[in-house]
């Protein structure tokens, strides 16, 4: 009986520590889970973050994005208003009375004197002045003129383009911020 009574001791001591062992490790477990579930919480609340600013950096980027598309339709738009406006100028320059062409023919042949004494005229195909009617040398006709003149020298070493489109491209460009500003505010 007393080997019964010492295995009974012993068993009942193993028994305990086996207890104490779990208990030991339940609550080691236990700390380790709290401490994952911990560094979990933390890298979530990270990742979310990163997250949340990735979302705001894509919204500015977007709206940026909208916003420079908007502005280069507007300025298309823009362009071809002032292109129209320049063509509908241009236009009225080249439809003008012959009788009021004639006049501002004759200006620009005064003008160009200053540099060229004894002008030759070259005019469009379209225009029917003579030399005398312009004051000038002579007269040819060149299917490249529009309206306007080119005035040469003699010799033609030196020209004066005194065409429509180049005198109000000269004025277009000169005051362009002006145009834009009367037009568009």
């Amino acid at each position: 009986m007393a080997l019964d009574s010492v295995t009974k001791e012993i068993q009942a001591s193993a028994e305990a520590s086996v207890a104490k062992i779990r208990q030991e490790q339940a609550a080691e477990i236990d700390a380790i889970n709290k401490q994952t579930d911990a560094q979990i919480a933390k890298m979530k609340e990270a990742q979310d973050k990163k997250v949340a600013e990735a979302k705001e950096t894509l919204d500015r980027q977007e709206r940026s994005s909208a916003e420079l598309e908007s502005k280069k339709l507007v300025l298309a738009k823009k362009k071809e208003v002032l292109s129209q406006a320049f063509e509908s100028a241009l236009a009225e320059l080249e439809n003008v009375p012959e009788a009021q062409k004639l006049m501002y023919y004759k200006a620009m042949v005064a003008s160009a004197k200053t540099i060229i004494p004894e002008p030759k005229a070259i005019m469009s195909e379209n225009d029917d002045f003579s030399a005398s009617d312009l004051g000038v040398k002579s007269v040819e006709k060149d299917a490249r003129v529009s309206s306007g003149l080119l005035l040469q020298s003699e010799d033609g070493s030196v020209e004066v383009d005194m065409q429509f489109r180049v005198i109000l491209q000269g004025i277009w460009d000169k005051n362009l911020k002006q145009l834009s500003d009367i037009l568009f505010g």
